[in-house]
């Protein structure tokens, strides 16, 4: 017989049976695979280092020294990373009896050092004199049996795709944490060891321990929870992390601005209306600019104005008005910053400027206010400001200025004539104004936002007041670097004047390739993401440093759900409003279909008049308190108890 012949793998065997693939699924059906199997990773390397779990690289540490003092929540940073970091505590109690006799040798000892440098006539040793002193307090704590001693385990593993990663975040955590004077080591050659201690498995192979009492114990305990509930503010929604509430003030933050971003449907302007009714609860002002028409209602509803921007519109705004100074203001100021707004208008209405052509366009508007007898020293309250007919006066009597002239008479003979060429005749003397461009032409869009914005602008700094500026679809005003440019001006300043900016977009991309994009989050301590989409996630995922979680968690949310950022913090949300809130603020076009209907019903009955009184223009029968919006109160207030009576 060969010797190859006693080895086993060297036996010849007859051939197997064609066996089928088996799924994995149906291994552990079948039993034969546990589910440790299923999960475990498909391949495991070990180095000294760190731990190659298939596609990720995990690497663990232990705390080998505190302070002498830990404050309360100091581990807090550490467990609100938004890095994957597994962290296991634990705790081994020691026995009071054997630790206060080992207490008792070692007082001794501090006291015997104590008294050989006292006769030796050596200068006093704080080191010593401190330790004796925390002996004695601890003795006493432990024999009242306010106090016990443990050793702890404290170890953390961090995960990432590559090891340059995994260096990245091991630097973020020494820096926290020594910036505390608490000390890690990684588990040299114990990576599998220290692996399994993070496992939640109740294992402690490290066996690496420092010696606590309870106080200091306690300020380690995870005791943490992302939460934005707040004594004073509004609530924005529900914690999906722990069901709690929400509650948050704008203005109780070191700026007042927001931004939101979410796709078509994801609920951005149902969240936006939802915070704006119970904004105004708080005794704030909001001032509105609605592309699509969808705050129409809301504005009915509590009383409010609504003004329908476009070339055929009964309300126009004079971009050649001069806001009243305050006392603190300088009149020359406030004219210089007027001029100034006015070259970024007809940058954008003339199609840009060159160098040339912009000087004239200044010299101009100089010589217009002239023309009206408006200086520095002109009381801009009695005087009348030129309109933009009297600058093309002007402007048509200078030299080189034939291409602009040109350019600028659709505005005051061609299509778009009249659109702002006439005096302003919109008040502002309501706690909820809309201005809607929903019918302006697109091309004009850019141009009506940046009149109404400076129009707002200059009404917010005559009195301060709390108010709240939101702008929908803000990437209309994005695309352009003047009205960009305007709109980031305002955020920066509008803290002084009590003022918050919320910009909504859905157009991410067009918000964030502006470079005024990244300055305008920056400048806002709220920022608000709700449902992405696949082709946008990546860039929103990169802007605001997400974790693959949190994109997952943007892509697969719901109506209405997202992420919530407020300074530091920021928590997975929920909207959530009422039944009677929901009927204000609806979107859904079939809501919208039904409200109708029912005040056409009730129109027909005699209890809503059908048609708008003679002389009496459509907004102005809206903005009355006690018409159409105090009646459509008490119509949701009738849905509403009709809605209870069917649950009950």
């Amino acid at each position: 017989m060969a010797f190859t012949d006693l080895l086993p793998f060297k036996k010849k065997t007859a051939p197997a049976a064609a066996v089928l693939p088996v799924l994995p699924e149906e291994i552990y059906k079948t039993g034969v695979l546990s589910l440790q199997d299923v999960i475990a990773p498909h391949a495991l390397r070990i180095s000294s280092r760190e731990i190659d779990l298939g596609e990720k690289i995990a690497r663990t540490f232990f705390v080998i020294s505190y302070p002498r003092f830990l404050t309360t929540g100091w581990f807090a940073p550490i467990i609100n990373m938004d890095k994957v970091i597994d962290i296991s505590i634990l705790v081994h109690p020691m026995d009071t009896i054997e630790v206060l006799r080992k207490f008792q040798k070692k007082v001794a000892e501090v006291q015997s050092q104590i008294a050989t440098r006292e006769e030796k006539g050596m200068v006093r040793d704080p080191v010593l004199d401190t330790a004796y002193q925390d002996l004695e307090k601890l003795r006493d704590s432990l024999q009242q049996a306010q106090e016990r001693i443990f050793e702890v385990g404290l170890y953390l593993t961090i995960y990432g795709a590559t090891r340059e990663e995994v260096d990245k975040i091991e630097s973020e955590v020494r820096s926290i944490l020594e910036g505390r004077l608490v000390y890690i080591r990684p588990a040299l050659f114990q990576q599998e060891g220290g692996f399994r201690s993070v496992l939640p498995l109740a294992l402690d192979e490290l066996d690496v321990h420092t010696k606590l009492n309870s106080a200091p114990l306690s300020s380690i305990f995870p005791f943490i929870s992302f939460d934005l509930t707040s004594d004073r503010g509004i609530l924005y929604g529900i914690n999906r992390h722990n069901s709690s509430l929400i509650l948050f003030d704008r203005f109780s933050l070191e700026n007042y601005n927001s931004v939101t971003f979410a796709k078509s449907g994801a609920g951005k302007s149902y969240m936006t209306k939802l915070e704006i009714l119970r904004s105004l609860m708080f005794d704030a002002e909001v001032i509105v600019i609605d592309p699509e028409r969808e705050y129409e209602y809301l504005a009915e509803t509590v009383g409010g104005r609504y003004f329908n921007i476009s070339l055929s519109s009964e309300h126009h705004i004079n971009p050649f008005d001069l806001p009243i100074p305050r006392e603190d203001e300088n009149p020359s100021d406030v004219l210089r910053n007027n001029i100034i707004s006015l070259v970024g208008l007809f940058r954008i209405m003339l199609g840009g400027l060159t160098p040339e052509e912009d000087a004239v366009i200044d010299k101009a508007i100089t010589e217009t206010y002239a023309l009206k007898d408006i200086t520095a020293e002109a009381n801009f309250a009695s005087v009348e400001p030129p309109l933009l007919s009297d600058f093309e006066l002007v402007l048509s009597g200078m030299e080189g200025s034939e291409s602009l002239v040109a350019r600028l008479s659709k505005y005051t003979k061609g299509t778009w004539a009249g659109f702002m060429n006439r005096p302003t005749n919109v008040d502002m003397n309501k706690k909820l104004i809309v201005f809607s461009v929903r019918d302006m032409e697109d091309d004009l869009k850019p141009v009506a936002m940046y009149i109404i914005t400076h129009y707002i602008w200059n009404t917010v700094r005559k009195e301060l007041r709390k108010r709240l500026l939101v702008i929908d679809e803000a990437w209309w005003m994005m695309r352009s670097e003047d009205t960009a440019s305007f709109l980031f001006g305002i955020a920066k300043r509008g803290r002084k004047y009590y003022l918050g900016i919320s910009t909504i977009t859905q157009d991410v991309s067009d918000f964030l390739n502006s470079p005024y994009g990244i300055p305008m989050i920056t400048n806002s301590s709220i920022q608000i993401l709700l449902r992405q989409s696949p082709t946008s996630v990546d860039l929103v995922q990169q802007t605001f440093k997400l974790s693959d979680e949190e994109k997952y968690l943007l892509l697969e949310s719901d109506v209405g759900e997202g992420i919530f950022f407020a300074g530091l913090k920021h928590v997975a949300i929920k909207v959530i409003a009422s039944y009677t809130e929901d009927q204000i603020i609806t979107s859904d076009p079939s809501q919208i279909l039904a409200i109708k209907k029912a005040k056409q019903e009730l129109a027909n009955a005699g209890q809503l008049p059908g048609d708008t009184p003679a002389g009496i223009p459509q907004a102005a029968q809206i903005r009355a308190p006690d018409s159409a919006g105090a009646r459509l109160k008490s119509v949701l207030a009738r849905d509403d108890a009709q809605a209870s009576k069917t649950t009950m």
